[in-house]
């Protein structure tokens, strides 16, 4: 049994079924026999519709941060238009629980998308000249600080127990 062709959905043409984009137009084919007028639009299907396949390869990589998830999304969003496909993280370092939507994000796309979508979010002025900022790099640094704030809170609070008695 043969497999059924592919049909570009935006000038028509047919693949054969190992294709997966258009050669002239660059669109996500479909199957021919799913390719009529009458079968709704999903969201899903609109947003792989706008994602240009130049942008989707290699490893994912941080472009921008978000404050909370809403502003993230926007982000996600402005970068979708430009047919650009992103991923949201929620960074690290930050205890709230996954279902509420505070906490910072990280905006990451592949590594093809990742100098266009600088280029984007710069012009929508929406990231600065700098380059993303990283993790901290020593944890172990990090948790010496900690503890040296905890020892001195607790010398002031000892202190102002010997005072008082």
């Amino acid at each position: 049994m043969p497999a059924e062709p592919l049909v570009c959905p935006s000038c028509g043409s047919t693949h054969s079924p190992d294709e997966r984009f258009c050669a002239s137009c660059g669109m996500p084919l479909v199957h021919a026999e799913r390719s009529g007028v009458d079968e709704p639009v999903t969201a899903a299907r609109e947003r792989a519709r706008k994602i240009k396949p130049q942008f989707t390869e290699g490893e994912l990589t941080r472009i921008a941060g978000a404050r909370h998830q809403a502003e993230a999304e926007l982000l996600q969003g402005i970068l979708l238009e430009e047919g650009i496909p992103s991923m949201l993280r929620r960074s690290r370092g930050f205890d709230v629980p996954d279902m509420l939507a505070a906490g910072p994000r990280d905006v990451l796309v592949p590594a093809s998308g990742a100098a266009a979508a600088r280029e984007v979010l710069l012009q929508a002025e929406l990231l600065g000249d700098e380059p993303p900022a990283r993790a901290v790099e020593n944890p172990g640094r990090l948790l010496v600080g900690l503890l040296a704030a905890v020892a001195f809170v607790a010398l002031i609070a000892w202190i102002g127990t010997e005072i008082l008695a």
